[in-house]
């Protein structure tokens, strides 16, 4: 996410709240979003995740939140933790300073190469004003 205003949030982050950690940006890992799969076996995780807006700033019309390099289609987002998965999701609500939830969900698949991946993103278009 380019746009320091706007944030993403993990570690179990409570719906119009204030919580979670932010995940870390510009491929500085400090805080990742990070799934541990066994890859001697297909396996699913889902991390509930949350945007928001810092004090002082809100969005303006949707934001669309998606992943970027997933060249094998193992990562998929919702706006809910059990059904509407896809490549990306839109929140129509204005993004303020307190968390919107979403759902993030990583794979394995049997006989996949142990590995520390990288190459996957996972960032938020949207335009982003004062909150005045």
């Amino acid at each position: 996410m380019a746009d320091p205003h706007l944030n993403l949030y993990m570690n179990n982050p409570t719906a119009g709240g204030t919580d979670g950690t932010v995940i870390s940006t510009e491929d500085s890992f400090t805080a990742p979003l990070n799934f541990i799969l066994d890859g001697a076996q297909t396996e699913t995780q889902i991390a509930k995740l949350a945007i928001r807006a810092e004090s002082g700033y809100k969005t303006y019309g949707n934001t669309v939140i998606q992943d970027y390099n997933d060249t094998k289609d193992r990562w998929k987002l919702s706006l809910q933790s059990d059904t509407g998965w896809a490549d990306s999701i839109t929140f129509t609500d204005t993004i303020t300073n307190s968390n919107l939830i979403f759902y993030a969900q990583a794979k394995s698949f049997i006989e996949e190469v142990a590995q520390n991946d990288k190459s996957v993103k996972i960032f938020a278009q949207a335009i982003v004003v004062e909150d005045s």
